[in-house]
């Protein structure tokens, strides 16, 4: 599936916060340069890591009602959430060896 799964305001809840894996979650915009270079690398991580940990997609234009609800000022913002709680968030594009190691330490 890779990071392509596309969440939105009406799924967010039943997708990220009910769901029974660990959850990275990639708020975007279509405008951002950065969000761009990261997602290969999430798609990659995704195919390595997808028995541990499911990447989504959350489009903060689209969906302003979560980014605003987890205070999502800049993108790429990196969030992920375990049992229906947020562990931990990154901004800006980092590279692959980081987010594995960010994945990693919530595992």
């Amino acid at each position: 599936m890779g990071a392509n799964k596309v969440v939105t305001d009406a799924t967010f809840d039943t997708d990220v916060l009910k769901s029974d894996k660990l959850v990275l979650v990639d708020f975007w915009a279509e405008w951002c340069v950065p969000c761009k270079k990261v997602d290969p690398l999430l798609a990659e991580i995704a195919n390595e890591l997808g028995d541990k940990v499911e990447i989504v997609k959350v489009n903060i234009d689209e969906n302003p009602q979560t980014a605003l609800a987890y205070q999502v000022m800049t993108v790429p913002t990196l969030t992920l959430f375990k049992d229906g709680e947020r562990v931990n968030s990154i901004h800006g594009a980092k590279p692959k060896s980081f987010l594995v190691n960010f994945i990693e330490s919530a595992l």
